[in-house]
């Protein structure tokens, strides 16, 4: 039986903004600064060089306990073992999913407006919601929602809601209030120098809105 999901500092890769320092040890020195989940994304990347990269993480994840999830691609997902897999809305069902997946694995679901609420089926397990501010990695994203919007979302969830899009130190704080169960964060980790601390400062951040 997989334990519940801990979302509360959940990275998202991105190869580009790793840079030279690669995506593994990014995710690495991430996991040392607090980091709980880690989302594999790499939209340019072959199958199979999203495999590899996903092997490489799952190197330095062995032993922390945090789980690896992979965006969109179900089939590497499969292939790595991994813990889970997160889509969009133009996706591979979540009902396929899981018939693949098994029980056992977590499976996330992007929601950016209201009304794809009432679409969620039973086999999803949590809900990335966003983009709540403007943002640079994800070309394609809808309009950004705010903080109304991500509330909104939220009050009407029946699924816990990770927070997505545009979030950093200075935006954490307000996020977290708002319902939440965990900010994802891209550019505010895999883009600084010092990625542990970057992961510290957003720790700090979020365990004084999160009840003890």
């Amino acid at each position: 039986m997989r334990p519940p999901l801990d979302p509360s500092l959940y990275l998202v890769t991105d190869t580009r903004l790793c840079g030279h320092r690669g995506v593994a040890a990014t995710v690495a020195a991430a996991v040392k600064g607090g980091v709980t989940a880690v989302q594999l994304r790499d939209p340019d990347a072959d199958a199979r060089t999203l495999f590899s990269l996903g092997r490489a993480i799952q190197a330095e994840l062995a032993g922390t306990g945090v789980p690896l999830i992979v965006n969109d691609r179900l089939d590497v997902a499969a292939w790595l073992d991994a813990d889970g897999v997160h889509l969009g809305q133009r996706d591979v069902s979540p009902e396929s999913a899981r018939r693949q997946l098994g029980p056992d694995k977590y499976i996330g679901l992007s929601v950016s407006r209201l009304e794809q609420l009432a679409h969620v089926p039973d086999s999803v397990d949590h809900l990335g919601v966003g983009p709540v501010f403007p943002q640079s990695t994800k070309p394609d994203a809808d309009a950004p929602l705010g903080l109304g919007g991500l509330a909104q979302i939220v009050r009407e969830s029946p699924l816990p809601c990770v927070a997505i899009g545009g979030i950093g130190v200075s935006e954490a704080a307000a996020v977290m209030r708002s319902g939440v169960a965990g900010i994802a964060v891209v550019s505010a980790v895999c883009g600084q120098p010092d990625p542990e601390a970057a992961a510290q400062s957003l720790v700090r951040t979020l365990r004084q809105e999160i009840p003890a």
